[in-house]
C-alpha cells in the first residue's frame, strides 16, 4: 500500500520567508495529482490563528492550487489517520515535534531545529551546514525543478553563439533578476536595485516580495532599465528568460541551477552566508551592506564584466553538476513520498518500552533509519518501504553464493556440521528422558541441514519457512515434516507447549516484531524447553571498527541488532534464562589497523589476533542457549 494520505506542514509564518510555504503548497498539489490525499496544514503561530490574507496568497502563489487543501487547527488533523506527516518548518520546536509525531511517521524537510536528530526520516533537499547531523538522504534534484532550461550557464538564449569569456558581450541587454522570496525580511531587494541599475547593458527585474512583514515598504519605481513586478506565477518556469539570478540560498537558487542561469547571492544572514560559501557559490556577503556590494562582482568601471559574468557561470555549473542537476531531471519529492509505506513501531520491538520518537538515532541511510532503545539496548530498523526482498530460491542460490562463495546446497555438508555442533549445547539443556525422541522446530529451516543434523542426533525434527521451494525439498527429498509460512503465523498442527527445542539460525534479524516472536515460541515450547538462536553481532570487531560502516552495510531485511550483552535482560522478559552464549565469527582480518595483514589467515601473528577476538568477544556473530521458565508469560 502507497502513502494515500499526507499532511505538509510548511513554515509559513511571518519571517520565514515564502520558498518553504510555496514548496509545500507545490508538494500538495503533486501529490493530489498523482492521486494521493494530501493537505496542506497552518498550525496555529504565536496564539494566532490563521489569516485570511495568508490563506488567499498561498493559494495565489501555486497554479492549479485549491484553497479547500488547507487545514487549519479547527479542523482537528489530529483526529484523522495520517500514512507520512511532513514538517518543512525550517526549525520544528520541541513542542511541534511532541504533536506531530503522534499523528503518524514524521519526515523533515531539510529540518534545522534541535529535535532534528530525532525526526524518523530526514530528507535535505538542500545541503546543511557543516556539523548538522546526516539525513537520510540529500537530493537537491528532488526540488520541484524548472522544465524550462537555457542551453548552457555560459550561452544567452537570445543571441551569441559561444561562451560569455572574451571581452565583448551580446548586443541584446544582460537581463538580471533580482529576487529574495515572498517575504524578503531582511529587505535586500531595494539595496540590490540601488547597487545594479547604473550599466546600459543591463536590465534589471525586480520580483517585489508581497508578504514583506514591513508594510510601508514600497517597491521602487519603474525607470529605464529597472522592471518591478509583484507577481509572475510560478518563478521557477520563468527563470530560463533571465541571464543572471541575484538572490539568497535558498530553493530558487537551485532552481536556477537546473535551468541553466548563473546565481550570485547576497545573504540575509550568517546563517544563510555560511551555506552559500560552503555550497561553493559566489557571494556579496551580508544583509543590506553586502547587496550594496554586488555590483563589484558583476561591473568594472559601471559596466558588465564578461569575465566576471564567466567565473559566475563556471562556479554554478560546478555546483549543478555535484548536486546532480546538470542534466535532465531524474527525481520527483512527490513521486518518492507517494511511493513511501513506512514501517516503524510505536515502542521498542524487544521489549516493548519508551515511545519511538524518544530513542535515539544511531544512523541513517537512504530509506532506513537507526534507533536505539534506552531500556534494554536494542538497535531496530525503521524502513520508508519493504525492501525488495524475496525469500524464495534466488535468495539461498544467487544471494547466498555471493556472499559465501557457494550456493546454499552446495555448502550444505558444512551446514549439517555445524549444526551437529550445536545440537551438542542444546542436548546438555534438556532434561534427559527415556522413550521418544524430543521435538525440535527449526524456523527458516531453508533446504533442512540443520532438521536432517537434527535428526542423526536423536530429535524429531519439524521445519518451517516461508519459501515454497525449500519446503518442497525438506518433504520430498529429506522426508521431514515441514510446513511454509511465515511465522510467529502458527499452523493449526502446532499445540502448546508442543516441542523440547526451537531453533532460529539467523533468523531473528528478519522479524519485524521479535517481541511477537519469541511470545509465541514460548508458548511453544514445554516448560525447560530451549530456544537457541544464532545473529549477527552488534558487539563484534566490525561495529567497533566502524558503526557507521556496519549499519550501512546491515542487509535491508535485518529489523534487529543484537548484542551478547543484552540479549539476557531482553530475553528474561519474555520467559527466559539464557544459559549460554557462543561468541562466533571471529576476523582478524577486519581488526583496524593489524587487519591489513592479516588477509592469508594463517601464521603465529594471525593466531594472536584471533586469540584476542576470542578472549574479549570480539566476534561478528553469536549464540544464544535460554531455557523456558516455568512462569507463564502475561
Amino acid at each position: 500500500m502507497k502513502a494515500g494520505t499526507v499532511l505538509v506542514i510548511p513554515a509559513w509564518e511571518k519571517g520565514r520567508g515564502g520558498g518553504h510555504l510555496i514548496r509545500s503548497l507545490t508538494l500538495v498539489r503533486d501529490l493530489r495529482s498523482l492521486g494521493g490525499e494530501a493537505c496542506l496544514y497552518l498550525p496555529v503561530v504565536s496564539g494566532e490563528r490563521v489569516k485570511p490574507d495568508y490563506r488567499e496568497a498561498a493559494a495565489d502563489l501555486v497554479d492549479s492550487f485549491n484553497s479547500a487543501w488547507i487545514m487549519d487547527a479547527g479542523q482537528k488533523p489530529e483526529e484523522k489517520k495520517w500514512d507520512l506527516i511532513v514538517a518543512d518548518r525550517f526549525k520544528t520546536s520541541p513542542e511541534e515535534f511532541r504533536i506531530w509525531s503522534a499523528w503518524g511517521p514524521l519526515v523533515g524537510l531539510d529540518e534545522g531545529g534541535v529535535r532534528r536528530d530525532r525526526f524518523d526520516f530526514l530528507l535535505d533537499l538542500l545541503p546543511g551546514p557543516p556539523g548538522r547531523s546526516s539525513p537520510n538522504m540529500t537530493s537537491p534534484e528532488l526540488l520541484p525543478l524548472p522544465k524550462n532550461r537555457r542551453p548552457s550557464f555560459f550561452t544567452p538564449p537570445y543571441a551569441g553563439e559561444g561562451p560569455v569569456s572574451g571581452g565583448a558581450l551580446p548586443p541584446a541587454p544582460f537581463r538580471i533578476l533580482v529576487s529574495f522570496g515572498a517575504e524578503d525580511p531582511a529587505e535586500l531587494s531595494l539595496a540590490a536595485v540601488q547597487a545594479l541599475v547604473n550599466p546600459p547593458e543591463a536590465e534589471i527585474t525586480l520580483l517585489f516580495g508581497g508578504l514583506n512583514k514591513n508594510a510601508a515598504l514600497q517597491p521602487p519605481t519603474e525607470r529605464s532599465g529597472l522592471r518591478v513586478l509583484k507577481n509572475i506565477g510560478e518563478l521557477r518556469e520563468k527563470l530560463a528568460g533571465y541571464d543572471l539570478l541575484v538572490t539568497h540560498f535558498g530553493l530558487t537558487a537551485f532552481e536556477a541551477l537546473h535551468a541553466r542561469v548563473p546565481v550570485l547571492l547576497a545573504a540575509p544572514g550568517p546563517y544563510h552566508q555560511r551555506l552559500g560559501r560552503r555550497g561553493g557559490f559566489i557571494s556579496a556577503g551580508t544583509g543590506k551592506k553586502g547587496a550594496a556590494r554586488l555590483a563589484r562582482f558583476l561591473y568594472t568601471k559601471n559596466r558588465l564584466d564578461p569575465q566576471k559574468l564567466y567565473a559566475i557561470a563556471g562556479a554554478c555549473e560546478k555546483i549543478a553538476r555535484r548536486h546532480n542537476l546538470a542534466g535532465e531531471r531524474h527525481g520527483d519529492l512527490a513521486l518518492l513520498l507517494r511511493e513511501f509505506t513506512p514501517i516503524l513501531p510505536a515502542a521498542c520491538p524487544a521489549c516493548g518500552k519508551g515511545e519511538r520518537r524518544n530513542h535515539r538515532v544511531l544512523g541513517r541511510f537512504p530509506r532506513r533509519t537507526y534507533r536505539s532503545c534506552p531500556h534494554c539496548g536494542m538497535v531496530y530498523m525503521l524502513r520508508l518501504s519493504k525492501p525488495s526482498i524475496e525469500y524464495e530460491t534466488d535468495y539461498f542460490f544467487g544471494a547466498y553464493k555471493q556472499q559465501y562463495g557457494k550456493t546454499y546446497l552446495e555448502d550444505f555438508s558444512n551446514l549439517v556440521k555445524a549444526g551437529k555442533i550445536r545440537l551438542k549445547h542444546i542436548r546438555s539443556l534438556l532434561p534427559r528422558t527415556k522413550g521418544d525422541m524430543p521435538r525440535l522446530l527449526d524456523l527458516g529451516c531453508a533446504y533442512g541441514p540443520f532438521l536432517t543434523a537434527a535428526r542423526e542426533g536423536g530429535f524429531s525434527p519439524v521445519g518451517m519457512d516461508p519459501a515454497e521451494d525449500p519446503i518442497r525439498y525438506v518433504r520430498d527429498e529429506l522426508g521431514f515434516p515441514a510446513f511454509q509460512g511465515f511465522f510467529p503465523e502458527s499452523p493449526p498442527e502446532f499445540r502448546d507447549q508442543d516441542f523440547e527445542a526451537v531453533t532460529l539460525w539467523y533468523v531473528i534479524e528478519h522479524f519485524e516484531d521479535p517481541r511477537r516472536v519469541l511470545t509465541e515460541i514460548n508458548r511453544l515450547l514445554k516448560p525447560g524447553g530451549v530456544m537457541a538462536f544464532a545473529t549477527p553481532s552488534f558487539g563484534g570487531i566490525s561495529r567497533l571498527k566502524s558503526r557507521k560502516k556496519f549499519l550501512e552495510k546491515s542487509p535491508a531485511d535485518h529489523w534487529t541488532l543484537w548484542s551478547p550483552r543484552r540479549c539476557g535482560k531482553i530475553l528474561k522478559s519474555l520467559g527466559f534464562t539464557v544459559k549460554k552464549i557462543r561468541i562466533t565469527g571471529h576476523h582478524p582480518e577486519r581488526f583496524p589497523l593489524a587487519g591489513p595483514f592479516l588477509t592469508k589467515k594463517i601464521g603465529p601473528v594471525y593466531g594472536f589476533f584471533y586469540g584476542i577476538s576470542v578472549i574479549f568477544g570480539l566476534g561478528d556473530t553469536f549464540e544464544v542457549y535460554a531455557i523456558k521458565n516455568k512462569r507463564r508469560v502475561p
